[in-house]
Parts: structure tokens; C-alpha cells; sequence
């Protein structure tokens, strides 16, 4: 491929619900600071990765890993004058909560979080980018997947983490809580920060304050990045664009393509003839 484009295919697993796997090549194109409902793991195959997340700056070469947690903000653009090739897997929450489970060890789900965004483990690479085989190439059946999913979360289990039974916050936390569990539920609603500083019980002042603060993007950034994402739920599901279009809140298909583009770096109509055949 040529430095003078960027392509991104995605790909769903056949046998694994919410599994998808992204193949990136980037040279031209910078994603915006979102966050995504599932967890990410990525490995780059060429070129560099920079980007922001964590309050801090990331550069990953050549085979290192990368880990985003559900919720984690990030953006994202090649580094140097090569083109960027990575590979990610994207996986609901839910749907690996039993193989944490196991993994760890644990009878009760649990709520883990990875400590770091890079690592640099072999191991873990190669499973990561065994399952990405499996499902771009549709070889192997449901148990290959499974078992393939399975030795990736293990992997992960054994280089560190937190975890715990049940989700406990800190007051910041349990607020801005509050603020997104209100934020998802009216999404095809006009909402307003007025709104959603009242059902996080804050003025909109310390609200704006605390968010920024805790998420390290706005209110504002953050329900587009929400809207997006359910957008993207939906468009896998089989909506129409012009349905996904209003249904979240876009002027129009135009506004609509920017803004999904800049985070999932294809048209909303592209992801979905990706995702279904």
C-alpha cells in the first residue's frame, strides 16, 4: 500500500457475539478522542502508534500491545513518516466477563481493568493476532474461536490487572456515574448540560469541572462519542442510515458521516456493509 491513503476494514466473528477485529493501515488520517463501550486489544504491526490516553503520551512500535479498557479516552494517529498498520480486537464487557471470571479464577463476575495501556509481551501478541486470523480469514470453527478469545483474556489475566466482585467508586466516580447512566438513557433526546449536571446533583459548573477533569474529554465530546457508538450498535443491527441519522441527534447524513469517520475511520455506510453480508 501506498503512503498516500488510509484503510480500515472490519471484520465480525461468525461464532462470537460483539467480537469484531479491526485492520488498519493509516498515513493520512487522525482519530478524534473517543472511547468505546468494549474493551481493545491491539497490537501494531508496522510503523508507530502515538497517542494520548491516561493523562499521558503514548508511542508504540512494532510489535507492543495495546490495551484500552471500556470507557477509556483516546485518540490515535501514525508517528514518523510510515505508514501505521495495527490490528484490534473489540469485545463487549459482557461477553468476557465469564473468561475473566475463569481466567482469575473467581465464581462471581468481575469488574477488571488492565493497569497499562502498552505492554510488550510475545505472548500475548501472537494471541491476539491468532484471533484476528481466525475471524478475518474464517478459519477454524466456534471452539477455535472460543479457545483462541480465551487464551487472549487468560494472557492478560497473568500479567496484571485489578479486579473486584463488585464495582465500588469513589463520590467523583459515583456522580459522574450518575451523569453517563442518564446520558445513555436519553440519547435520541435533546439533551442539555443543564440536565445532565441536575441528575449527577451538581452545579454545571463543577460538573463541567469534574468531568473534564475525570474523563479528559467534555460533556459535549463525550454524548457524541455515545451517540456514535450507539449509532454503530445499530447500523450492526441492520438499521438504515437515514433511521440512525435522526434517531441520535445529526443535522443530516453529512454531519453524521464526519462525525462517525472521525472515530471509527470509515462512513457509517462503509461499517455497515463491513459488518453485514
Amino acid at each position: 500500500m501506498g503512503q498516500s491513503a488510509s484503510h480500515f476494514q472490519f471484520t465480525k466473528s461468525k461464532y462470537i457475539p460483539t467480537l469484531k477485529v479491526l485492520q488498519a493501515a493509516m498515513f493520512d488520517f487522525r482519530y478524534d478522542p473517543h472511547a468505546h463501550e468494549e474493551y481493545a486489544f491491539g497490537v501494531t504491526l508496522s510503523g508507530r502508534q502515538d497517542f494520548f490516553s491516561g493523562g499521558q503520551y503514548h508511542r508504540s512500535p512494532p510489535g507492543n500491545v495495546i490495551i484500552f479498557n471500556p470507557d477509556d479516552v483516546h485518540d490515535g494517529q501514525p508517528g514518523g513518516d510510515h505508514t501505521l498498520d495495527y490490528v484490534m480486537l473489540y469485545i463487549h464487557p459482557d461477553q468476557v466477563k465469564p473468561l475473566f471470571d475463569s481466567a482469575l479464577g473467581q465464581e462471581k463476575t468481575v469488574s477488571f481493568r488492565y493497569d497499562s495501556t502498552l505492554v510488550q509481551d510475545m505472548a500475548l501478541r501472537e494471541r491476539i493476532t491468532n484471533v484476528a486470523r481466525l475471524i478475518t480469514t474464517s478459519t477454524g470453527s466456534q471452539i477455535d474461536q472460543e479457545n483462541a478469545l480465551y487464551q487472549v483474556i487468560e494472557r492478560i489475566t497473568q500479567l496484571g490487572g485489578t479486579y473486584q466482585p463488585g464495582y465500588i467508586s469513589t463520590r467523583p466516580d459515583a456522580l459522574l456515574g450518575l451523569a453517563k447512566e442518564y446520558i445513555h438513557a436519553h440519547l435520541d433526546t435533546d439533551l442539555s448540560l443543564e440536565g445532565i449536571s441536575q441528575a449527577a446533583h451538581l452545579s454545571k459548573f463543577h460538573f463541567l469541572r469534574l468531568f473534564r477533569q475525570q474523563l479528559g474529554i467534555t460533556p459535549y465530546q463525550y454524548v457524541i462519542n455515545c451517540r456514535v457508538n450507539a449509532a454503530c450498535s445499530a447500523l450492526e443491527q441492520g438499521a438504515s442510515l437515514s433511521e440512525v441519522t435522526f434517531r441520535y441527534g445529526f443535522t443530516d447524513l453529512s454531519h453524521f458521516n464526519r462525525r462517525f469517520k472521525r472515530i471509527y475511520g470509515v462512513t457509517p455506510y462503509q461499517y455497515q456493509r463491513h459488518l453485514i453480508c
